[in-house]
């Protein structure tokens, strides 16, 4: 089974490629977003796709967009995308698309982690800290922190690196006020999503939400939540300290990447056939358990 690399819808004007999703101009207030099956890692886009992707982030983010609809706004209009494309486009679209509302995004990606992980975990060996936050010493590899902290990073553009922020590098850019109660709502989101994910015996150990405002100011929850591509999902049986825990999302490609001579800049090395399936088993695996669903295809 082949994956959708580009959509390349015929019926509107593409806005904006991002590293996996495609955004398509509807009107002045709507937009179209295509969910691809594109994957990235380190910031490189690789150049194949791993089917389904697209599919199940789809579906796990409009599942997490109702559950934690009484902490934030979301930028979804619930109409069907099928309604807004010709029919030639329409298996392009079918159940990896969303129409949303036009916001002006909050240029910042809002981090939470509550395990010492990833970028985290190499900001903490060199100074103890991560984003300026002092953490205790000691501390191991995939350890559970005290509470859950925020821990912004700028949004880079395709094909640039994300990078870690201090909360006063967040304020200089967003303001002040932004940054609070963008922080305050990644908290609660993840503590909730934290303990709905924990008795599903899945270990949400940091996640990334992206935020806009309307011509109000009032902040809505944009992009995808909670999904394999902005979390990493441990499965609860296999976690333990002092290692990189085993995943259902695409830390399995990272690692794969990391084991591997490559330097993390374009071109990307090839994709073996075993990981692209192993992957695309992984994202419908950690979707079932999540939602109880089966992707829809």
């Amino acid at each position: 089974m082949n994956g959708l690399i580009h959509s390349q819808l015929k019926s509107l004007e593409l806005l904006n490629q991002g590293k996996v999703r495609d955004i398509y101009n509807i009107n002045d207030e709507k937009m179209l977003i295509v969910t691809t099956d594109r994957i990235s890692a380190f910031d490189v886009i690789m150049k194949q796709a791993i089917p389904l992707k697209g599919q199940v982030l789809t579906q796990m983010a409009n599942f997490w967009f109702k559950k934690i609809d009484k902490i934030v706004p979301n930028h979804l209009t619930h109409e069907d995308p099928l309604n807004f494309v010709h029919k030639e486009d329409s298996n392009k679209v079918k159940n990896r698309a969303i129409v949303v509302r036009k916001l002006k995004p909050i240029p910042v990606e809002a981090i939470v982690r509550g395990y010492l992980i990833g970028s985290g975990w190499k900001d903490y060996q060199m100074n103890q800290s991560v984003c300026g936050i002092n953490l205790p010493p000691g501390l191991k590899l995939a350890e559970q922190l005290l509470e859950p902290i925020f821990t912004p990073s700028n949004k880079a553009k395709v094909g640039d690196k994300d990078e870690n922020i201090s909360i006063k590098e967040c304020e200089s850019l967003i303001g002040k006020n932004i940054t609070e109660q963008i922080a305050n709502i990644s908290i609660e989101l993840y503590k909730y999503a934290f303990s709905y994910a924990y008795q599903k015996d899945i270990i949400i150990a940091d996640t990334k939400f992206e935020f806009g405002v309307d011509n109000s100011g009032k902040i809505y929850i944009i992009d995808e939540v909670l999904t394999p591509d902005s979390s990493r999902f441990w499965p609860m049986e296999s976690y333990q300290t002092g290692i990189s825990p085993p995943s259902f999302d695409k830390q399995f490609v990272r690692d794969w990447l990391e084991g591997i001579d490559w330097n993390k800049s374009p071109p990307p090395p090839d994709l073996p056939i075993e990981i692209i399936e192993k992957t695309s088993q992984k994202y419908q695996e950690v979707l079932t358990k999540l939602t109880g669903e089966k992707v829809n295809n």
